[in-house]
């Protein structure tokens, strides 16, 4: 079922929202009897998602704020939003696209971040469609226009989060420039916690990563270009292995890198990122995507954030799996390219498959 928490009014059926006047930052739920996520059309973002444990036992394992207030916090640290014009780092603000050069907001040391001080994470997104079922789904959609935090051209963009099943939940974002070229790169920033959210950090958490290569980074976190292979190193979890096992290795404070995804195993014609488990519940999440690469980020910058249910988030209290085109990559041409010409489609999908083992 999918409810405005606000009213806590069930919608039958599928609804078009009316479009003309601003949108109102709300909250929305999905529910298939095994999975409850909860949504707002502020950034896009997944607020809480209620899974079981081995024993039915359900606890919401993402981080998160009880109030939509809290997300439009500058301190926030893009909780389950949805970042964009272009996610991750691009270095000194700059990039130069069919002869011009364009400057973006610094708000990350010298470089521009998740799209600048007012990202795809900061706005009040429209909802064009909701439908109940044995498959619950929202489609939220957002107009970005030529200037917009320094990016070219008019993008409109939709994401559409889907109970596929009583195991699965999938995301697929769309975005489409309607008269400029322009980069788009879209990421889904949720922070893990599958022990529940207040459950302190994910350094016993197992993970594995389908990525034998990583994009090694400068001291400010921007790729040198190079591919350089996990193995013999910390960032190897092409084996299951414990977060914290290396993690005093990584220079600075924990992993914030880009895996270079290899193709293997698919599901939905999408391919694995990553396994994750939380040994002390028995709780899984295997993810897939669409996408080169996947950022691993272990919530390094994360400091005394006052949360959901009164819990208080520490450095490593969650880890993010950013699957992405490469950081930079408007600037690296031996990367995979995230220029968009106008009307082709950029397309993004994620399935997230919850079990316990």
């Amino acid at each position: 079922m999918i409810l405005f928490s606000d009213t806590a009014k069930e919608t039958k059926q599928p609804a078009m929202s009316t479009g003309a006047a601003d949108p109102k930052a709300e909250k929305f739920e999905l529910d298939n009897g095994t999975i409850r996520v909860t949504l707002t059309n502020y950034g896009a973002a997944i607020t809480s998602i209620y899974v079981p444990d081995k024993h039915g036992n359900v606890a919401d394992v993402v981080l998160g704020f009880d109030t939509i207030e809290a997300y439009k916090n500058d301190n926030a640290p893009y909780f389950g939003c949805i970042v964009g014009r272009v996610a991750n780092r691009i270095k000194e603000g700059k990039f130069n696209l069919n002869g011009e050069e364009y400057t973006l907001p610094i708000n990350n040391g010298p470089n521009s971040l998740h799209g600048g001080n007012k990202g795809f994470d900061k706005v009040v997104w429209s909802v064009v469609e909701r439908k109940d079922g044995e498959k619950p789904s929202i489609t939220f959609k957002y107009e970005s226009h030529d200037g917009e935090e320094g990016y070219p051209g008019d993008v409109i963009v939709t994401a559409t989060y889907m109970l596929t099943s009583s195991k699965t939940m999938r995301l697929d974002m769309e975005a489409v420039p309607k008269n400029k070229i322009t980069p788009i790169n879209l990421a889904q920033h949720t922070y893990w916690n599958l022990a529940g959210h207040n459950s302190g950090n994910v350094l016993e958490h197992l993970v594995q990563i389908s990525g034998s290569q990583i994009t090694p980074v400068d001291e400010n976190s921007i790729p040198t270009g190079e591919l350089l292979p996990v193995k013999d190193t910390a960032f190897d979890f092409t084996s299951e292995k414990k977060v914290g096992s290396s993690i005093r290795e990584v220079p600075g404070l924990g992993y914030d890198h880009n895996y270079v995804l290899d193709s293997g195993e698919k599901k939905e014609g999408l391919k694995h990122v990553a396994k994750v488990k939380d040994p002390s519940s028995s709780r899984v999440l295997n993810l897939w995507t669409d996408s080169p690469g996947v950022q691993f980020y272990t919530a390094n910058y994360v400091n005394g954030v006052a949360g959901k249910d009164r819990a208080v988030y520490e450095k490593h209290s969650g880890l993010c799996l950013e699957t992405q085109g490469f950081p930079n990559a408007i600037n690296q041409r031996n990367f995979p390219s995230i220029v968009v010409q106008p009307g082709d489609k950029y397309k993004h999908s994620m399935l997230f498959e919850f079990s316990a083992e």
